[in-house]
């Protein structure tokens, strides 16, 4: 089974804009003419998903009485694939690198099906061979279903850069936006049961040990962007409601912060074009969030609790009404923002820079991930404990900045976690969540009143809403107690970088 590397892009598209992408994509080889295949593939796993959870998928397709058995594996531009034909309808585990995989004595099961009809074409594009495939049809596992349409742009020879180019080229014929989930991730979700309003939580960071801090960023980056992308297309496709909405918001914006939190850790060996566009296009998509996100945060938070508990002020029910109405209004500001031109340039130009850009090049991206990776930790710590001198007497603002590097600290252990021992890890995450569960709490209460004020209120709920902001900063002084004894706990717990 030998070992290849696929190179493709994936995009999400709407049906009725196929004819579009298609007539605007390159004209293939002379006397060459685009291929039609219905193409039927059973993708296989273990009882216990030891593939799945290895990251790996196997299929048998099958076309014209042929069958293919294909494995794949890796994530971003780039993965390994394993293809070789088999007689049978049930996949060949001794075939490479299965071995390697399964444990011994396992045995595979058919998990879902994908059936798709797929127009496809070979040609020339900026020095680089490129198969374009436009692809509909549904995954099926049970009684689920789920419709298939997408775009896909395979590199067959030549720069990856081009991928890229012809991606946006495309993308002005019809909205394309940047899709990481693969046929094969699409039907894992959908046999657990999670085909739909289920916002996507950012994936593990793994690590080999011998990475270098280029392919690091890598890792990291690609995870960011396709939570960014997965919760994206939750708030574009489905229709908004407090079911999903919040969290779909939420995840979406730490996807986002991430991505610009490795931006500030890696940003030795970043620099030059790309980064600071990236920065700006970030900014702008956590923004076009954040008053949904704080509108939430009130309602879950504040006006939640006060309507269950036992003395409720006055109006809560009229606050309640006009709460929603803004609530929805946020949801639509973060779902037209994600639809947006601008989003879908950000996602193409962002997933180009980290695999192509020019920043490869320099020479502190191919070095040890390991050194760069307990000297990036130790900066972030000694900020973080730099501007948490002194919690209780600094203003908001002040703790505002706390709360920041907090996040940053954070997000860096999580990227770097792979390279160290999990219960160190672990132990030093749940000393951090709880420093910057208290910050956030007391942001909060920082931003309320402004939030509120921008919402118009009648009367009555404008006495409700500040008789319970009123209640939540009776709290305060024990926040700020509670962040001074968090700090101090951090400060205590061993580093687990060494």
């Amino acid at each position: 089974m030998p070992a290849d590397r696929e190179i493709e892009l994936k995009f999400a598209c709407r049906a009725e804009d196929l004819a579009a992408i298609l007539a605007a994509a390159p004209k293939g080889d002379p006397g060459g003419e685009d291929e039609t295949r219905e193409l039927i593939s059973v993708y296989f796993d273990t009882p216990d998903l030891v593939l799945q959870k290895a990251g790996a998928s196997l299929r048998v397709r099958e076309h014209k009485g042929r069958r293919i058995q294909t494995l794949k594996r890796g994530q971003g531009l780039v993965r390994e694939e394993h293809e070789a034909p088999i007689e049978g309808l049930a996949p060949d585990p001794a075939l490479e690198p299965l071995p390697e995989l399964l444990p011994q004595g396992s045995s595979l099961r058919p998990a879902f099906n994908v059936r798709i009809s797929r127009r496809q074409r070979t040609f020339r594009y900026q020095g680089a061979e490129i198969e374009l495939a436009l692809d509909q049809g549904e995954v099926s596992g049970g009684e689920q279903k789920r419709p298939i349409c997408e775009v896909e742009l395979e590199l067959k020879s030549g720069p990856p850069s081009a991928l890229f180019a012809l991606a946006r080229e495309l993308g002005a014929a019809a909205p394309l936006y940047l899709a990481f989930d693969s046929k094969a991730a699409r039907g894992q979700a959908l046999v657990a049961g999670d085909a739909a309003l289920v916002p996507h939580k950012g994936g593990k960071v793994e690590l080999a040990h011998d990475a270098t801090v280029g392919e690091a960023f890598q890792a990291v980056a690609r995870q960011a962007l396709a939570q960014i992308a997965a919760n994206a297309a939750l708030l574009r496709e489905i229709p908004l409601s407090p079911t999903f909405a919040p969290e779909a918001v939420h995840q979406l914006r730490i996807g986002a912060r991430r991505l610009r939190s490795a931006l500030s850790t890696f940003k030795d060996v970043l620099e030059g074009e790309g980064l600071e566009t990236a920065k700006a296009d970030l900014k702008w998509l956590g923004a076009s969030c954040g008053r949904a996100r704080g509108l939430d945060v009130f309602a879950a938070e504040t006006l939640a609790p006060a309507e269950t508990g036992p003395t409720p002020p006055p109006g809560v029910e009229r606050l309640r009404a006009a709460l929603d109405v803004a609530r929805e209004a946020a949801w639509a500001q973060a779902s037209q923002a994600c639809a947006s031109e601008r989003f879908r340039a950000l996602m193409i130009d962002a997933a180009a820079w980290v695999e192509t850009g020019g920043w490869r090049a320099g020479d502190g991206a191919g070095k040890p991930v390991g050194p760069f990776a307990k000297a990036a930790l130790k900066k972030r710590l000694k900020t973080l404990s730099k501007r948490g001198r002194d919690v209780a007497a600094v203003d908001d603002t002040a703790r505002h900045h706390l709360r920041i590097e907090a996040k940053k600290l954070r997000y860096a252990a999580e990227g770097f976690a792979s390279l160290y021992g999990e219960k160190p890890v672990h132990r030093y995450l749940r000393h951090l969540k709880e420093l910057q569960e208290v910050l956030g709490a007391l942001n909060d209460l920082a931003t309320v009143e402004p939030l509120i004020a921008g919402l118009a209120l009648p009367s009555e709920a404008a006495f409700a809403a500040g008789e319970l902001v009123g209640r939540k900063a009776a709290a305060k002084p024990a926040l700020v107690a509670g962040a001074a004894k968090a700090l101090d706990r951090l400060q205590a717990a061993p580093a687990f970088w060494g």
